[in-house]
This record gives C-alpha cells, sequence and structure tokens, in this order.
C-alpha cells in the first residue's frame, strides 16, 4: 500500500503516522523529543523515529513509504528545507529535509511549519473542508496563524504569514517576548488567561480550563478574565477579517476546548465590531493533536505530485 511518512515535531514530543493517500492514518506514533539533551539530540532523535517508520511501513504494507513530510516549529524556510531557528528545541539551520532524505533512502521530503501545517490538515480535512478562505487559529501557549486559500497554505515572503499573535491589539500594553508590547498573544492566548485567572484567583495552580469552569458556575471575577481575553481576541479576528476577507475562521488549541463558553461570546463580540466587513463562520476546529500529522503527510503527498507534474511537463516538452 502506498504511504508517506508524517512527523509533527513539538517541543516536548513528536507525533507521526504513516499516511495513505487519501489521508488515512495508517499507523501512528508518539516520542518524546528529549530537547533536554541537545539539539544535536533532538536531530537525530526525528531522524531516527523517521527511519523506524520506514522499517515499520515496509513490514506491513509491503512497501517503503514514498515520501514524508515534517512539520517544526519555529522559523522554517520551507522552499530550502531548512529549520532556521527553533528557541524550544535549541536548533539553528538545520537542514532538515537533506538529512530526512538522506536517512529514508532518498526520498523526497517537504518541510512544513507547525501551525501553517495543521493548519493545512484542518483546512482540507477538517472544519475548513468547505472554505475556499480560511484562517486558522490554535490559542495555545501561544497564538499562531495559517491563512489558507484554494486549498494551500500562504507562508509569505520570508515564511513569517499568519503571526497574528504578534498584532498588537493594546497600545502600549504588556511586554512580549517579540519585542512588542500590548500583542495579542499576551491577552488571549490560553497561558495568557491562565496568568490573569491565577492572579485574580489568588491561586497560582490554577489553569484557563479552570477559569472556563468558572465562568460557567457563574465566578463574577472569572467572568471579567475571561471576557477581556475575548474582548481582545475579537479585536485581532476583526483586524485580521479586515485584511484577509475569510469566508471561515477556524479556531483551535487547548481555549478552544472551552467550547461554547467561548465561541458564543466571541463570535457576539466580532459580531459587534464588524461594520462594512462580511461576517466569517467562526468554528471550533475538529482534527485536534492529530491535524498536524495529516497536514503533514498532505504536504508530502502534494510533492509527490508536484514532481509527477514537472516530470510530466518534461517528457512533454521533449
Amino acid at each position: 500500500m502506498r504511504h508517506v511518512i508524517a512527523l509533527d515535531v513539538g517541543g516536548t514530543g513528536m507525533k507521526a503516522a504513516l499516511v495513505g493517500a487519501d489521508g488515512t492514518l495508517l499507523h501512528q506514533a508518539r516520542r518524546a523529543t528529549e530537547r533536554e539533551r541537545g539539539a544535536d539530540a533532538v536531530v537525530e532523535t526525528i531522524l531516527g523515529f523517521a527511519a523506524e517508520l520506514r522499517a515499520y511501513g515496509e513490514e506491513h504494507y509491503g512497501e517503503p513509504a514514498v515520501a514524508a513530510g515534517v512539520a517544526v516549529p519555529g522559523v522554517v524556510d520551507e522552499a530550502h528545507g531548512i529549520a532556521l531557528f527553533a528557541a524550544n528545541l535549541g536548533w539553528r539551520d538545520v537542514p532538515m529535509r537533506t538529512l530526512l532524505s538522506e536517512r529514508l533512502g532518498g526520498i523526497p521530503v517537504a518541510l512544513g511549519h507547525d501551525v501553517r501545517t495543521g493548519g493545512l490538515g484542518e483546512g482540507r480535512l477538517g472544519a475548513g473542508r468547505d472554505a475556499d478562505r480560511f484562517l486558522f487559529l490554535p490559542l495555545g501557549t501561544g497564538i499562531a496563524g495559517a491563512i489558507g486559500i484554494e486549498g494551500r497554505i500562504e507562508p509569505g515572503a520570508h515564511g513569517a504569514a499568519g503571526e497574528i499573535g504578534h498584532v498588537i491589539v493594546r497600545p502600549g500594553g504588556l511586554p512580549c517576548g517579540c519585542g512588542q508590547h500590548g500583542c495579542l498573544e499576551r491577552y488571549a492566548s490560553a497561558s495568557a488567561v491562565t496568568l490573569a485567572w491565577q492572579a485574580a484567583s489568588g491561586d497560582d495552580r490554577a489553569t484557563a480550563a479552570d477559569c472556563a469552569r468558572a465562568v460557567d458556575a457563574g465566578d463574577p471575577a472569572a467572568a471579567r478574565v475571561w471576557q477581556d481575553a475575548v474582548d481582545a481576541l475579537a479585536d485581532g479576528l476583526v483586524l485580521a477579517l479586515t485584511l484577509l476577507d475569510p469566508r471561515t475562521l477556524i479556531i483551535g488549541g487547548g481555549l478552544a476546548e472551552a467550547g461554547e463558553t467561548l465561541f458564543t461570546p466571541l463570535r457576539a463580540a466580532v459580531a459587534e465590531r464588524v461594520t462594512f466587513q462580511s461576517l466569517p463562520t467562526i468554528v471550533p476546529a475538529v482534527l485536534g493533536d492529530t491535524a498536524g500529522c495529516l497536514g503533514a503527510g498532505l504536504l508530502a503527498w502534494d510533492l509527490l505530485a508536484a514532481e509527477h507534474h514537472t516530470t510530466d511537463n518534461t517528457e512533454v516538452t521533449a
């Protein structure tokens, strides 16, 4: 059975799969990233994990994988297959595509940014299946975004498209690790809600999920913290939809697990803010933590399709 290897590399763990041509997850596995051992060890762990997946596929499906896709965090040069920088993994300028291809017997390898790759999976196989234009935002430790256009994800001229977490929604506000003040992710990410609720509740072990539960229970302090986050998120989303005019906004990540506790006030807050803009559909992501692997698999299949198309054109020209 023809299949590809898909790897979704995170700060602490890796998710992997063998993916069929129809997007089916044939086999799934997980592995610790082991970042405490240093950047070189992380890279070797990725390469070794990929090699194990290749061997598994050959044993169970009668042939080795025909391509591989890998999603990594940080700054990524997708065109040249280089993982330029990832603060949480400690690496710089890793030629990931070349290293993986060499370890996997020379098969083609596609490299993608983790959020954009997850957006690709969610857009084609999940909540964005019927949308020609969408914006995917996972609300986790930070906030990033993936801009979907006609089945592909827009990387931008320098590989930085979709960084909506660093649009300023509160000028002169809280300092952000990016060097600015008042960034969206300092107010509306899961980690931002966690910090705000810890301060309001006096419990340094409280989480954003605890805040959501307190909102549902009618706690007025939790309601204020939650509404502040919703208002900031709505401000950022209206800026995004003014620029991008998406048909669908797909919200994922830890904060989206609050369900309608988030989506009901968020839809209302966005609707209150739009004037001439067309109001998009705002929906939760549906693929969960499989989005990255599915997206990485799509990257691999797309790469094969592009290479096949190039070969066909060359033959016709000749």
